[in-house]
């Protein structure tokens, strides 16, 4: 995997909304800690824009986050939300330039189509906060503290505490993932991910408990969970109906379909849509230690 350069003060970074749309106020926060931190920023004309849900037709949302690809100026591409749209315009991005000058992109949820996408192209990414995560203040202040640390090229290492569900194991691998929803989305497409020897981590919010159970059936049914070298399972919030409806909650329903394989598997991560959610490389080697006291991730 080639990882795109570490940041260095004065350098640029591209703020845009390849999906939904998001007002310009909710991004100032993130402008102006990324400009305390030493970096220029430059806003993608679909900040603020909007087309019904999205930021920008899908004309305009390809073209700008193109010409933020394409700008050799630019070291870094924050996108500022996700939403949903990413899947209407992934085919038609040129990754020849961003090939031949790797660039980091930050992002998660709808994010996840785009990392996927980068995983092909064998560029790291970042799933990570975007503009909203600014605004959280001492709340979120962690968070956006490990984001600068990778920025800036410092190897991260988290803490989670232990869950009953833990499967124990020490395991060091490339690490993919992101949100559960996207991954299944992107089976029998060209950027379908292979997770064959990796360190998987899923995450989403606001599904019913039945449609979470249906795309894990799905990911096991396209064997995305076979061979992985471990599993994480980040958060699972804002459940839109209670477990008593199909008897199981989110962690039980994914427990009760990975529990035969041997891999070491940790549930309730901190790396979810809202808070706690830590920011990680996406291709990047960590080593994945679950023992019976709690876990840590730590990039190798």
């Amino acid at each position: 995997m080639i990882q795109p350069q570490n940041l260095q003060v004065g350098d640029l970074i591209g703020v845009v909304c390849p999906a939904g749309t998001i007002p310009v106020e909710r991004v100032e926060k993130c402008i102006e800690t990324l400009t305390s931190w030493g970096y220029t920023v430059k806003l993608g004309k679909t900040v603020g824009g909007k087309h019904f849900t999205y930021s920008g037709t899908d004309a305009e949302r390809t073209a700008d986050l193109q010409e933020m690809m394409d700008d050799k100026n630019v070291k870094a591409i924050l996108c500022a939300r996700g939403g949903y749209g990413l899947s209407r315009i992934i085919d038609e991005l040129d990754f020849t330039k961003m090939m031949a000058h790797p660039k980091w992109v930050i992002g998660f949820s709808d994010i996840t189509v785009l990392h996927a996408a980068l995983q092909k192209k064998g560029i790291m990414s970042i799933h990570g906060p975007m503009a909203a995560a600014f605004n959280k203040g001492s709340e979120g202040e962690a968070y956006i503290q490990a984001f600068k640390q990778i920025l800036e090229g410092q190897k991260t290492s988290y803490l989670a505490p232990a869950h009953p569900f833990n499967k124990l194991g020490s395991v060091t691998a490339p690490l993919i993932g992101g949100n559960l929803c996207l991954i299944a989305h992107l089976i029998g497409s060209q950027n379908s991910m292979d997770t064959q020897g990796k360190i998987l981590f899923l995450e989403d919010i606001g599904e019913y408990h039945y449609n979470l159970d249906r795309m894990v059936i799905q990911m096991k049914n396209a064997h995305l969970f076979n061979n992985l070298a471990g599993l994480v399972i980040g958060g699972f919030s804002d459940m839109r109906d209670e477990p008593t409806d199909i008897g199981a909650g989110a962690f039980e329903i994914i427990q009760s379909h990975v529990q035969e394989f041997n891999y070491p598997v940790c549930y309730d991560f901190p790396i979810s849509h809202g808070l706690p959610n830590y920011p990680v490389k996406e291709g990047a080697v960590y080593e994945l230690a679950i023992q019976s006291n709690g876990v840590r991730l730590t990039e190798g």
